[in-house]
């Protein structure tokens, strides 16, 4: 039985890189919920874009998104590259009012594979400019602190996370979109996140959403009003 079991373990670890190859921006996670979304109607629907932050923050409180018509689409270790992908059917075809990035982390700690800071922003920059292009506004996330990724140690993220940031900051306002800067609430002295706020580092507890989503619904509103 022990034999067998590890025989199927090895298949999986095999086969685990091919699947993911098939899909490797994700498409099918949110395929049969955006079919369920009347796009026909004539509602201020906004969609979050971004990783397991997005993800997760769906998940711990629903209620945010449920009573404000937020639809969230994030997806758990996701890279920029993967949700430019993605980002037809799971903003633009979607037709919200706004759409909200909060995205790039995950291409800092390399997820899949190494990237320079002007490609991450890059790739958000894309987005922005699909998005701008079928009359949905933009918010443009900062990236949240961290100090360490638990799952890539040795990679140094402060500075990066800075200059990303930056970028984001001047792009947004060289384009008349709204920038989002989440690190005067979140960080602490070593601009990593405020241990009252996470649990690992990176990813914030419910009391951390609960900090970001006044700050998000006030940047949705400015978006809303340009």
């Amino acid at each position: 039985m022990t034999f067998f079991k590890n025989i199927c373990i090895f298949a999986a670890m095999l086969t685990a890189p091919f699947m993911n190859a098939q899909d490797w921006p994700n498409l099918e996670k949110y395929r049969s919920a955006n079919e369920q979304i009347d796009t026909t109607a004539q509602e201020e629907r906004v969609v979050f874009m971004g990783n397991s932050i997005t993800e997760g923050w769906a998940g711990q409180d629903p209620d945010f998104f449920t009573t404000n018509n937020y639809i969230g689409r994030g997806i758990s270790g996701q890279t920029t590259p993967q949700m430019l992908l993605r980002f037809r059917p799971d903003v633009i075809n979607l037709k919200p009012a706004v759409v909200v990035f909060l995205a790039g982390t995950n291409d800092i700690a390399g997820n899949t594979g190494p990237m320079t800071v002007e490609q991450i922003a890059g790739n958000i920059f894309s987005m922005a400019e699909l998005a701008r292009a079928h009359d949905i506004k933009v918010v443009i996330s900062s990236v949240l602190p961290v100090y360490k990724y638990p799952w890539s140690p040795e990679i140094e993220p402060v500075e990066k996370i800075a200059q990303l940031n930056t970028m984001l900051k001047d792009y947004a306002g060289k384009n008349n979109m709204v920038y989002l800067d989440y690190f005067p609430a979140t960080a602490n002295e070593q601009q990593g996140f405020k241990k009252e706020y996470t649990e690992d580092g990176v990813h914030p507890t419910l009391a951390g959403y609960k900090v970001l989503e006044p700050l998000v619904k006030e940047a949705i509103n400015r978006a809303l009003n340009q």
